[in-house]
């Protein structure tokens, strides 16, 4: 199926002068966060845009409290950690036993999916997977469990700041100098990983104008020696013995710029202040990470046009603001161009988006926090649909991140294939039919009380329309929900009555069992059939 065959819109960053109702908000919540919730449109309406994205980027909520132990300390592990109680956090619990971090690499994930399902009325959650993607490391590569949650942790603490600070500490991040053997890298034996890493992918990216050399990886290797980490303290830390002090050239790209080799103590942090600066100066950092920026939260389809009259001037905000990413932010969500109708319902959504969304969306009734076994079961559950999605939170195929985001010709359509369509379908199916059932608990879609917060669940017309217009952002025919009506909410009958009086009956008495069978059956069906759609795959 071709989901976007017309050319991409010529419209720019001039402000936003349409109206903004439901549908623009809906929008703009959809690509912000994961899934657009009917209490948080309701929320956010009858405030004007700038008030909302304001709001989308200010994020008031706290940090998100840390993952738990939920797991039964295996025998065959060399050093248990039995000091930690099940229910505590053991993120400031060193432990070298590979059984344990393994353990606890999968309560980060679950409990990663925890804080999406939880996400506050913010871009927070939707950025840091950005970041993730952008700063891809993989959790089995680091191994260690601390250094995994403190790196993710670092993330979401900077996810709305600024991006040449975030790239500092991601550079001297213990998960990073594991992942891309930073602590290995020593003024006797220089390894090039992550200064190629920090051009190609991270700052510079591989474009015509990328114009780095290989003598620019190595000097900036060079730069980058003396860095280990202390698995004790959870932190990175600094050896002059270990770091090359002599003088590091670079080629005509960054203007030739000589940083000069330091020595003692401070000098590692110096030399990298000094190569990030070099870095930050050249032109196409800042349209770099603006064309990711946009291929994220906009449409992957880049030509002469979005370059000239959208990546341009976005590059020019962020360099005027000194790579400071809410200005950036603000301006392409606040954009005639973000609100074009050719940008709506144009990504096919990730793993990600639809199993989070889903939850989000239709209400899934999890647990108590307080029931944090019962919950991290419902998240292990979703961590395997996202894997088999090929969707591994925590664990991107490469450094380079998920192939959706960066592999021309295709993008998105990557998530779509012969094996992944049918495990969406299969997923959605599930939790509206059967549910999943962890700890004698079952977690599954309600579709009568989800009917419950549209306008007018009687009337069989508005509730299909209602349904289609929060599920799907692209809108089906007006024949198509004609049959669907017919179909499945009113069982083949031609009459309306024959939905309204049930469902009126259904909320009046409730303890009829045959009818609310009835109302349940035909609720499911709708649902079920709904995101089945190809166009319940975009967002």
């Amino acid at each position: 199926m071709e989901f976007h065959t017309a050319a991409p819109p010529t419209s720019g960053l001039t402000p936003y002068s349409g109206v903004f109702s439901e549908n623009e908000i809906i929008h703009l919540l959809r690509r912000t966060m994961f899934g657009a919730k009917k209490q948080d449109i309701v929320y956010f309406l009858g405030k004007n845009l700038t008030q909302v994205v304001n709001e989308l980027l200010n994020p008031v909520a706290p940090l998100p409290a840390p993952p738990l132990k939920d797991y039964t300390v295996p025998t065959t592990v060399t050093t248990p950690d039995n000091n930690i109680n099940l229910g505590q956090t053991w993120v400031n619990d060193p432990n070298n036993d590979g059984g344990i971090n393994s353990l606890r690499r999968a309560s980060f994930k679950k409990w990663w999916v925890e804080v999406m399902i939880n996400q506050d009325r913010s871009i927070r959650e939707k950025i840091t997977l950005f970041w993730h993607n952008h700063f891809a490391t993989a959790t089995a590569d680091i191994g260690n469990s601390q250094f995994v949650y403190k790196h993710h942790s670092m993330l979401r603490a900077n996810a709305l700041g600024n991006f040449k600070t975030l790239t500092k500490a991601v550079t001297i991040d213990p998960a990073m100098l594991v992942f891309l053997n930073g602590q290995y890298n020593t003024a006797t034996a220089p390894d090039e990983n992550y200064g190629r890493e920090l051009q190609e992918l991270f700052c510079c990216g591989k474009g015509p104008n990328s114009l780095y050399t290989e003598a620019d990886v190595k000097a900036a290797a060079k730069v980058l020696t003396g860095w280990q980490n202390n698995a004790t303290t959870i932190s990175s830390l600094f050896t002059s013995s270990r770091h090359d002090s002599t003088n590091k050239q670079f080629s005509s790209f960054y203007n030739n710029t000589l940083i000069t080799g330091r020595t003692g103590a401070t000098a590692g942090d110096t030399e990298i202040d000094a190569l990030l600066t070099m870095i930050f100066s050249t032109d196409e950092v800042a349209k770099y990470i603006c064309r990711r920026i946009y291929r994220w939260f906009v449409y992957y389809d880049i030509d002469d046009t979005i370059e000239n009259n959208i990546i341009t001037p976005l590059a020019n905000i962020l360099r005027t603001n000194n790579y400071e990413i809410k200005p950036v932010l603000s301006t392409l969500l606040q954009s005639q161009h973000f609100f074009d109708t050719l940008n709506r319902g144009c990504i096919i959504k990730s793993p990600v988006d639809l199993v989070i969304g889903m939850s989000r969306e239709l209400n899934l009734p999890f647990q108590p926090l307080t029931d944090y076994i019962t919950n991290y079961g419902y998240y292990n559950y979703y961590i395997s649909w996202l894997t088999a999605m090929q969707q591994d939170i925590g664990d991107p195929p490469d450094v380079s991140g998920w192939k959706a985001y960066y592999q021309a010709p295709q993008f998105y359509e990557i998530w779509i294939n012969s094996d992944t369509l049918p495990k969406r379908n299969q997923f959605t199916d599930i939790m509206i039919v059967s549910g999943y059932t962890f700890n004698g608990k079952k977690l599954i879609i309600d579709a009568t009380e989800y009917f419950k917060l549209l306008s007018n669940p009687a009337n069989p017309n508005t509730l299909i329309s209602d349904a289609c217009k929060y599920l799907l952002a692209v809108d089906i025919s007006a024949a198509s929900k004609a049959q669907i009506k017919t179909d499945i909410l009113l069982g083949g009958q031609t009459n309306d009555a024959y939905w309204s009086d049930a469902w009126n009956k259904f909320i009046s008495t409730p303890t009829d069992t045959a009818n609310a069978a009835t109302v349940k059956n035909r609720a499911r069906d709708l649902i079920k059939y709904l995101m089945d759609l190809p166009e319940y795959q975009l967002s």
